[in-house]
């Protein structure tokens, strides 16, 4: 999506010359020939980039007084200064005023553009840094790390919608990474160098949440406030756990999708936008809409495409990178050394179920780091399975261990097999030759083996664990 650059300049032909060059490279110029002509353009919405000219014939305000306007109403908003009169005092009084460069004319157009490209950049980033400050940091652990074939549906479903504008609802438990999906989207998009906007829905009250999403209107105390629909112009909007949006918000937000243009609250001027709306929720918007508590013409609005974040348990072949990943992310955040990761522990944290995906396994991994003394000796699995709690030893410690004590040989036997085949079962996610290969059977005599012991679905909250009747009576594992 192309940059919106403002131009304003007293003479017609200048502003042509700017333009069209700025048009060759793929930007999108509006012009202005006085200060309130440019005043009503930022009003109407506001750009990612205003070249102003400093002597304006015909205008109410000069250039200087237009940057002073301008930065009292949108701090971050690039200026660069021309002049055909400049001189150095004028140059500093522009920069002291915020204005980001100064070029004088006539100009060269390399001068010009490199001066325009570095402006929008260095806008970015500052958006960009400020956004993460705003994040937690967790948050900013939670990257597509794996490759599970879940994981690959998910990229290859991104390969596909990153090619086109259409509005995309991700759905799926918290801490599965919707958020990191969404940035992806944006980031091999057609809007990538633009602006990705992010606004969470949960825990704001209605005119926090209005304020935040349409902006408000300077009053004489206070400068504008742009809202996040504008801030997102040109690029994309995330609006996170929208299921939490109150009911007013609801109605207004589904106007606005229809047509992107709205008012900033306490205005009257319309601002248009174009904008690629991304969302998430991890609750269950059909029957919240069946409650009365969401509103249908927002899902639809929303939910032109639906894509569904797999939680971590239907992708076990990730943990073991996500693990490292995050150790070592979590060990350069506090400026320690990242702790290895024993195959015992690997395998302990492939067996949980982990309820809380990302976040629980970030919480564990920064557990295991504060706890853990230094060293090179790699974290083993009743370190892991301490780090997790109760829930850890309940689902990798086996809870029938106590049980088994007390029955005879073969039938502790069966038991311990039979548990011992569901936990790698479910480690490697019902992939019985991967399974096979672990323990060191034949994939034929895995089958067998399954079959004997009444194994016969690899998700431990589905499987009967009851052994099949007389299988006491026979030998275990026999072919």
């Amino acid at each position: 999506m192309a940059h919106d650059i403002l131009i304003v300049d007293d003479e017609a032909d200048i502003r042509m010359q700017i333009a069209g060059i700025l048009e060759d490279e793929g930007y999108e110029p509006r012009e202005a020939a006085n200060s309130a002509e440019a005043l009503d353009a930022v009003a109407r919405r506001q750009p990612a980039l205003v070249v102003l000219d400093v002597w304006l014939a015909g205008s109410e305000l000069d250039g200087l007084q237009i940057l002073e306007r301008i930065k009292r109403d949108h701090p971050a908003l690039p200026v660069i200064m021309i002049s055909g009169h400049g001189t150095f005092d004028m140059a500093v009084s522009a920069t002291k005023t915020g204005a980001y460069d100064f070029i004088s004319k006539p100009f060269k157009t390399d001068v010009l553009l490199h001066t325009v490209g570095r402006a929008i950049e260095d806008s970015r980033l500052r958006r960009e840094n400020e956004s993460l400050r705003r994040l937690s940091g967790a948050a900013l652990l939670e990257e597509l790390v794996g490759s599970s074939p879940a994981l690959q549906d998910i990229r290859r479903s991104i390969e596909k919608l990153a090619q086109t504008d259409s509005r995309v609802l991700i759905t799926g438990p918290s801490g599965a990474g919707k958020g990191a999906i969404a940035r992806v989207i944006h980031a091999k998009s057609a809007r990538r160098t633009g602006p990705f906007i992010q606004l969470n829905c949960a825990g704001l009250q209605a005119e926090t949440l209005e304020e935040a999403l349409f902006g408000r209107e300077a009053t004489a105390d206070t400068p504008r406030h742009v809202g996040v629909l504008e801030q997102a112009h040109g690029g994309a909007l995330l609006l996170d756990e929208v299921a939490d949006m109150p009911p007013p918000i609801q109605g207004k937000i589904a106007r606005v999708l229809h047509s992107l243009r709205f008012q900033r609250l306490g205005g009257a001027q319309t601002v248009e936008v174009n904008v690629r709306i991304l969302s998430t929720t991890a609750r269950d918007l059909s029957a919240l809409m069946a409650a009365g508590a969401f509103r249908e013409d927002l899902f639809y609005r929303l939910a032109v495409v639906p894509l569904a974040a797999p939680p971590l348990s239907d992708r076990r072949e990730d943990i073991p990178d996500l693990a490292r990943h995050f150790m070592r992310l979590a060990a350069t955040a506090r400026g320690r050394t990242p702790r290895p990761l024993g195959e015992g522990a690997l395998a302990a944290m492939q067996g949980h179920d982990w309820p809380g995906n990302a976040w629980e396994v970030i919480n564990v991994i920064e557990r295991l780091l504060l706890e853990s003394g230094g060293g090179d000796e790699p974290i083993g699995a009743e370190a892991v399975i301490q780090a997790i709690g109760e829930t850890g030893r309940t689902t990798i410690g086996w809870e029938g261990a106590g049980e088994v004590m007390n029955r005879p040989l073969r039938e502790a036997r069966e038991a311990f097999e039979r548990e011992y085949l569901l936990f790698h079962l479910t480690r490697f996610g019902g992939n019985i030759s991967r399974t096979a290969e672990f323990v060191g059977m034949d994939r034929a005599a895995l089958h067998r083996k399954l079959k004997g012991l009444g194994v016969s679905a690899p998700n431990r909250a589905t499987t009967d664990r009851a052994p099949p009747e007389g299988a006491a009576d026979e030998p275990a594992g026999a072919p």
